[in-house]
């Protein structure tokens, strides 16, 4: 099975030939890779360019007249040029691990049903954010590993985003092309469509560090946040919740969601919810099948 990967490039010249590297270093070769830059003003296309004229396997795709879109945008320029049923993606600044893919693949021989996959991660870079990254994996990763895969977190992504960099991720096609990638949050893309998947399937954790996930502070949610204006930003809970009000879901889930919408949009509750936290992801972690209406 052939698999596409999308890489998103914007200004990271220094880190995409490690991982441009990590790719070509994989144990599992049947691939294409994709990279759409969105207008780099640094050596990125240049350095792009080379591995192309490498390798075919390699492509290169920009926005027309090089324009910077945007992180949503460029993805959907990817899937639009992806010619493969699976579609694994990996940020221009992240590396894989050499058996990364092949891994992934395993899994789908023995769920064949799975429509989205993703693995554990391995922070390096700058010091200070690889502490953060380890802390909060440290807070809420003992719960998933934990857990018996598949599972449905429909609940839990209410409360975190349990999948830590979308370089970890393995989603079907036709699965990633039916969401809505108009994020209320640019810099919650991921988390926005992890959501949306989780609402009608299952996914499948991998309790391996299959990806090197770099942390640095040139990174987009870093440069978001920093270029960021004083406007209020929408209440991502309730806008998660307006989503699944829209969906095909049981009116007990339905319900479940609104509650959990209503204490997370409000200071006060949620700081009280923080004591039950881990027993509320724990809970709904263990159960799998969004149909279940239990």
């Amino acid at each position: 099975m052939k698999v596409s990967i999308i890489t998103a490039s914007f200004n990271y010249a220094d880190y995409i030939r490690e991982t441009i590297q990590s790719v070509l270093n994989q144990t599992y070769n049947d691939w294409e890779l994709i990279i759409v830059d969105d207008g780099s003003t640094d050596n990125s296309l240049n350095v792009i360019s080379e591995y192309c004229q490498k390798d075919s396997r390699i492509k290169l795709f920009t926005h027309d007249n090089n324009q910077n879109k945007g992180l949503a945008e460029t993805i959907k320029l990817g899937l639009s040029k992806a010619k493969c049923e699976y579609i694994a993606i990996l940020e221009s600044d992240d590396l894989w691990r050499e058996d990364c893919l092949e891994k992934r693949i395993g899994v789908l021989g023995k769920f064949h049903e799975i429509n989205f996959i993703y693995n554990d991660v391995e922070p390096f870079g700058d010091e200070g954010a690889v502490n953060i990254t380890i802390n909060y994996k440290n807070k809420y990763f003992p719960m998933v590993n934990n857990i018996h895969t598949p599972f449905n977190p429909l609940y839990s992504f209410y409360i975190v985003n349990l999948v830590p960099t979308l370089s970890s991720t393995f989603i079907k096609k036709e699965i990633l092309e039916k969401c809505d990638m108009n994020s209320p949050i640019k810099p919650l893309l991921d988390w926005w469509l992890y959501f949306q998947i989780s609402v009608k399937n299952d996914f499948y954790f991998i309790k391996e560090p299959l990806t090197k996930w770099r942390r640095h502070n040139k990174s987009y949610i870093r440069t978001f946040k920093s270029d960021a204006s004083e406007k209020k930003e929408p209440d991502f809970h309730k806008e998660l919740y307006i989503f699944v009000k829209r969906s095909n879901l049981p009116l007990r889930k339905k319900f479940v969601c609104k509650i959990l919408s209503n204490i997370l949009s409000n200071h006060r509750l949620r700081k009280i919810f923080e004591s039950s936290l881990k027993k509320i992801i724990s809970n709904n972690l263990l159960r799998n099948s969004y149909g279940n209406d239990s």
